[in-house]
């Protein structure tokens, strides 16, 4: 059966050969200028052979792809007859395909299959990991039943019922509990990151609605404020019976809440989904892309540019020389029937062209930077450094696009609670009449550090003290057990004056809920040394004194705030004395004590300031006696105050000040903030790498400003502290530029003779102020910040935060990290990290370039919104010195290479075009085309780009300034996207050149010509693999079995696939396909051929090593620096052991000039070889190594915009 269709079939071919002595003869698509047939005397071929056999007897050098005839005038199909069928060579766009179709198509499925299958697993975990939240169960109240609901479910206007440790589905109103009173117990840490317990309590027309029968019939409504992400406040009102109640946040039980020591509770559902607070401060998530992401989407674009104008190039070149020198072959060989010019001809080689140098355009490479970074990320996750015993938890890569960027960080921002600190109060010390106790002297009387201490105090005479307890200074329980009354009173205030919950599950098993946890650990410390809180009712609370129970009568409390920073009690003891205690904080109480304690006052001041510069927690203990009548006049007052419709707080506030004065000094406490291991040690290294550090955290002043100092974030030898606290626009901007006319004024000379002024006229405005001299920090609370953030004055902010070593925020919201740190990233264009562990985390970690999530105490929120997360604040130092600092370095390399491999390999075609008639001929195999790329070159450069290192993991952390190179994107940029460039181009150049030259007059061992288009694409393909592969040999730094195995496997491999090609096997299965048969085998069988190939090697591979030495000789980098250093070592160790094995003889000779270089004497005296407490070795290089990055760094700083975006000018008192 045939199928017609109209379509010339071929002309007749004449016979085809070529005498030795032939030029290479150019050939095109169109039209081929042959030899007649007496010129030769190789072959004769039928006229009825199709051309394309005719070429396979044929030398190629000299033979001709069939024309393309244009459009079909019939089509001619014979069933199962391919013979017959391949003579019209049906193709789909006959007029430029120059390659079979599987040398694009295969590559290009390939690659599309590996990113699709990568991107679904992503996809499939997050999408897992997004189902274990939503899939939570609840308990909600439908037509009178209790029915289990997923969270997805839950709607607006639901009951439902909370079980004691249950998370909480979404904004509740509190309606009733199983406690007393309305009252349920929650832990908020995924909200405000805050392990400690909170009171919730419903409102009391509610809080008898216990049964289910009740709250089915229940109907009240719920008018409230609109869904925000304020945590702390919510305005409702309940309408129920015709009354009307008001709401606040007291009654609110927020979704990330946790249940806590509540059998069971219900609630209303107020905002439920993205509407509740947590989501809405958990910010919109964005698509991360890293810079180098970027930054080769454009070079791709330029480089497909560039694709075009070497088609241009070529296609014009097409155009002359048909016009010039093929109108000389129409006679025998006219153009298609489509081709009516020589420009439509050039026209048509212009698309062949562009398909044969396609390969110019990376299409492996996304592929292969993925394949990468999946490596890069099963490395961070196998890290055992990084692994956590305690809580057996690993570290992960929660993404795998954002390694190298790692490498690269500018700035981090911190939480403090649950990140920096374990979240865990220790009482310390504290100073009780006059005398400090918690440090202990050994018999010098020397304070003892924590390794020589003695066993701690012994509290076995105390059958309820907390085993957990510890304790060093054994002469304050001397004087408790002696019955010392400031002593008695100093703990009897603590067991009385807070607001903790005690629960006895066993006998003489006692648990305290604390609201807070400072106030945890004072209440147990009272507990071990005898004052033992046990119970409480809304009206007494009962003590456990020296073993013996006293119940004390609750008058008032007066609670803590943010404004007063104190908290009191009114009691009246058995004996019907009523007595305040308080305490607060010391720049508040010390104000409020009676004169005659004047002397105590001053004492206690200096134990405070001790105390403070350790960097611990202070509060300040003080008592006063009140007579019963007074109390009942200031109680009455009290009352009124609370019932004011209008300025209560404000009245009450003042009530309290009242009875708050002429109090009585009993002491301080100091409390430790127990910082996480490692951190300030893992600070200070991430500030040797030049990374900024700013914490962001809701904690209070006083709280942030301490563990600033204990982290050594904050130093008492810093120029200066600037804390910013004003409450209005004008204040806040006013204290900004305080601070710095601050900074200006201690740097009126910058150094070398210019003054402040002429610098600040020769570079933009942030570079001068982050070049002050002096060291300072900034400290701003949130309602400052929320001014610092608007439009107008977030320049001012930003400028002056810069300037600082270092930047805390304290009581901010979520939403205000998240805009800190988008300030940041706008303005100053570096790569930011956020850091945290809680819920109110989350939007921060969403908006920096890289989220680090803490898998601590705080709940999975911030690991859920995370890039990487791990356990321990001290892993980042890892993360970012050694995996980010590798990956980056591993993907540098791997661009660079991947770039210079592809141009070497696809100009030589550009250079062919001008010796073919501009044809659109390939120099290579077709399947030598296909392989390239994802066989023959694709292993040895992913085995670079995955373990590749320049230094040992050990000098990355001994060295930080070895991450500058990142910061400053020094690695791959467009520079040296052009140095790979050329030095392809370089290569491609010699690539065919000289196999061109030595052909031209070469020949076999039996004296026939050397030159044929095969023999010559075996030999510029066999150089071409042979010298990609030696020069990924130089660039790889760090050798393994496995680049051995793909390096030298992968040449073995080109030659086996070579040599099977051309072998008889694969000629006889696919007889049309492989019908150069021994053709490698003859050709790489002639000396002539090895010399060519081993000159190109030569000549391509010595001008990088020539370079390169000169390099390591004349301008090392800091990295040559270290490698060097380290072969120094080495070689003094094997110079060392071999002195102590063979006994020297003769003169005493020193070998010290012969093992060491200039320069130690002066390294080591000023400090900079020395471990983290002499800056971590990282000023270790040599001159020239040093001065160049800084001068980089400079010229970095000096062309960047200001923040601002203006013109140079000072700023503006």
């Amino acid at each position: 059966m045939a199928l017609c269709a109209k379509k010339r079939p071929p002309a007749p071919v004449p016979p085809w050969g070529a005498a030795p002595s032939e030029p290479l003869r150019p050939r095109t698509d169109r039209q081929t200028a042959r030899p007649s047939p007496a010129q030769t005397g190789i072959m004769t071929v039928p006229k009825e052979m199709p051309e394309k056999w005719a070429r396979a007897g044929a030398p190629p050098s000299w033979s001709r792809k069939k024309p393309s005839w244009g459009t079909e005038e019939e089509r001619r199909a014979r069933a199962n007859d391919r013979e017959y069928n391949e003579r019209f060579q049906y193709a789909l766009i006959p007029q430029i395909s120059s390659l079979s179709w599987f040398t694009t198509i295969v590559p290009l499925v390939l690659v599309l299959t590996i990113t699709a299958v990568k991107d679904a697993t992503d996809d499939y975990f997050r999408h897992k990991s997004d189902n274990q939240v939503n899939n939570r169960q609840s308990q909600v109240l439908i037509n009178g039943i209790l029915q289990q609901e997923q969270w997805m479910n839950v709607c607006v206007g639901d009951i439902i019922k909370l079980e004691n440790n249950q998370f909480v589905a979404a904004d509740l109103l509190l309606l009733s509990s199983s406690e007393p009173h309305g009252l349920c117990y929650i832990e908020t840490a995924e909200l405000d990151g805050e392990t400690n317990m909170k009171v919730r309590q419903a409102i009391p027309v509610t809080s008898e609605l216990g049964d289910i029968s009740k709250l089915a019939k229940f109907d009240g409504e719920v008018i409230c404020e609109p869904p925000n992400n304020k945590l702390d406040k919510f305005s409702g009102t309940l309408y129920w019976k015709e009354n009307k109640f008001p709401l606040s946040n007291q009654n609110m039980l927020l979704r990330g809440c946790v249940l806590r020591n509540t059998e069971w509770c219900f609630g209303l559902v107020i905002f439920a989904g993205p509407d509740t607070k947590l989501m809405q401060n958990s910010g919109r998530t964005k698509f991360k892309r890293t810079s180098i992401d970027r930054l080769m989407n454009t070079l791709v674009l330029w480089i497909f540019g560039f694709l075009v104008c070497m088609g241009v190039i070529l296609a014009i070149g097409n155009a002359i020389w048909e016009h010039e020198v093929g109108t000389r072959f129409q006679v025998y060989l006219p153009w298609d029937e489509a081709v009516d010019s020589a420009f439509f001809s050039g026209f048509l080689s212009f698309w062949s062209y562009i398909i044969i140098l396609n390969t110019v355009v990376p299409i492996s490479l996304y592929v292969s930077v993925e394949v990468i970074r999946l490596g890069h990320s099963y490395f961070i996750n196998w890290d055992k450094k990084m692994f956590c015993m305690k809580k057996r938890t690993p570290a992960e890569a929660r993404t795998t696009t954002l390694n190298e960027e790692l490498g690269q960080v500018e700035y981090i921002f911190s939480d403090k609670t649950g990140t920096l600190t374990q979240n865990i109060m220790v009482f310390n010390k504290c100073s009780i009449n006059g005398r400090s106790y918690g440090d202990v002297f050994d018999v010098l009387g020397h304070k003892a550090e924590l390794g020589e201490r003695p066993e701690p105090v012994n509290f076995s005479f105390n059958p309820l003290a907390d085993k957990k307890f510890l304790f060093w200074d054994p002469t304050l329980l001397e004087a408790v057990k002696m019955g010392d009354p400031h002593t008695h009173e100093f703990f009897r205030l603590l067991s009385l004056c807070h607001t903790v919950m005690s629960e006895e599950k066993n006998e003489g098993e006692l648990y305290y809920k604390a609201q807070s946890p400072d106030e945890g650990a004072l209440v147990t410390a009272a507990r071990n040394f005898g004052f033992v809180f046990r119970s409480r009712t809304p009206k007494t609370i009962t003590v456990h004194e020296m073993g013996t129970a006293i119940t004390y009568q609750l008058l008032a409390i007066l609670d803590f705030n943010n404004i007063r920073k104190r908290m009191s009690v009114i009691v009246r003891n058995p004996e019907g004395k009523i007595r305040l205690y308080c305490k607060g904080a010391d720049t508040i109480l010390l104000d409020r004590l009676h004169h005659s304690t004047q002397e105590l006052l001053n004492t206690t001041t200096d134990h405070l300031n001790e105390y403070a510069g350790e960097g611990l927690r202070t509060l300040v203990l003080a008592y006063k006696d009140l007579d019963e009548e007074y109390y009942e006049e200031w109680a009455e007052r009290r009352l009124q105050a609370s019932l004011a419709q209008d300025s209560r707080e404000d009245r009450l506030a003042s009530v309290y000040e009242e009875v708050e004065s002429d109090m009585m000094l009993l002491g301080a406490t100091a409390i430790e903030d127990k910082l996480q291991q490692g951190v300030p040690e893992t600070i200070a290294l991430l500030t040797l790498a030049n990374i900024k550090i700013w914490v962001l955290t809701g904690d209070k002043q006083e709280t942030a400003v301490n563990i600033g100092y204990s982290c050594k974030m904050l130093t008492d030898d810093m120029t200066e502290v600037f804390i910013v606290t004003g409450h209005t626009v004008l204040e806040v901007r006013e204290e900004l530029r305080k601070a710095r006319e601050k900074m200006m004024d201690s740097s009126r000379t910058v150094g070398n003779g210019f003054t402040y002024q002429e610098k600040l006229s020769s570079s933009k405005l942030t570079s001068v102020l982050e070049a002050v001299a002096g060291e300072y920090a900034l400290v701003i609370n949130g309602h400052s910040l929320a001014h610092a953030l608007e439009a107008d004055m977030e320049l001012e902010f930003l400028e002056t935060a810069c300037a600082c070593k270092a930047v805390i925020c304290c009581r901010v919201t979520p939403l205000q990290k998240a805009q800190v740190v988008e300030l940041v990233k706008k303005y100053k264009k570096a790569v930011t990290l956020a850091i945290g562990d809680g819920a109110n985390d989350v939007s921060m970690i969403k908006t920096a370039h890289i989220g680090v999530g803490i898998s601590g105490q705080e709940g999975i929120q911030a690991v859920l919104a995370s890039d990487y997360s791990f356990s321990q604040f001290k892993f980042l130092q890892r993360l970012l010195l050694v995996h980010g600092r590798w990956s980056y370095l591993r993907m540098c390399k791997f661009l660079c290479y991947f770039f210079y491999k592809n141009f070497a390999f696809t100009m030589v075609h550009f250079w062919f075009g001008f010796f073919c008639g501009f044809s659109a001929q390939t120099v290579y195999d077709q399947y030598f085309i296909t392989l390239y790329n994802i066989v023959y070159t694709s292993l040895p450069v992913l085995a670079m780009g995955v373990f590749d290192q320049d230094v040992p993991e050990q000098r990355s952390m001994e060295y930080p300034k070895l991450y500058e190179p990142g910061q400053l994107n020094l690695l791959f940029n467009k520079r040296e996207f052009f140095i790979c460039i050329a030095q392809g181009i370089y290569t491609s150049v010699l690539m065919f050149f000289i196999p061109y030259g030595a052909f031209a007059e070469a020949t076999r061992d039996d004296g026939t010509q050397l030159a044929d288009y095969q023999s010559f694409a075996v030999t510029v393909a066999t150089s071409l693999v042979i010298v990609v592969s030696v020069q990924i040999g130089l660039d790889t730094g760090y050798w393994t079995a496995i680049n051995h195995f793909f390096i030298w496997g992968s040449l073995a491999v080109y030659f086996a696939i070579l040599f099977a090609m051309h072998s008889n096997g694969l000629f006889d299965m696919f007889p049309n396909q492989f019908r150069f048969v021994g053709n490698a085998q003859n050709t790489l069988a002639q000396p002539t051929v090895w010399l060519t190939i081993v000159l190109t090697t030569v000549v391509c591979i010595m001008p990088v090593v020539a370079f390169r030495f000169l390099r390591l000789n004349l301008k090392p980098d800091l990295s040559d620096t270290v490698r060097y250093t380290q072969l120094v070592r080495k070689k003094q160790k094997a110079q060392h052991r071999c002195m102590r094995r063979v006994g020297r003889t003769g003169s005493r000779r020193s070998g010290y000039a012969f093992s060491h270089q200039e320069g130690f004497g002066e390294l080591i005296m000023s400090g900079k070889n020395m471990r983290l407490s002499s800056l971590a070795l990282s000023g270790f290089t040599t001159r020239s190594s040093s001065s160049w990055i800084e001068s980089l760094r400079r010229k970095k700083s000096d062309s960047a915009s200001s923040p601002s975006g203006g013109a140079d000018k000072p700023l503006k008192g």
